[in-house]
């Protein structure tokens, strides 16, 4: 019953310890890699993109600059 409960334990801390751990400055290039894209085809993505904007309303969220302001 202990080594039952001790397992618990540790799978329990195993488990409580992923994920808290930030992302290093060093460590993000990795992950801005193109590797990381999902959209193989710029154009397609782009595509895609008006013809959402044009049948949704959904424009921006892209990261696009400005702030609303008509200053850029």
């Amino acid at each position: 019953m202990r080594a039952i409960l001790v397992a618990i334990g540790l799978a329990a801390s195993a488990l409580a310890g992923c994920g808290k751990q930030a992302v290093r400055a060093a460590e993000k290039e990795f992950l801005a890699d193109q590797v990381m894209v999902f959209d193989d085809d710029p154009h397609e993505s782009s595509s895609d993109d008006h013809i959402r904007t044009n049948r949704e309303g959904a424009a921006g969220g892209h990261g696009a600059g400005g702030g609303g302001c008509g200053c850029n």
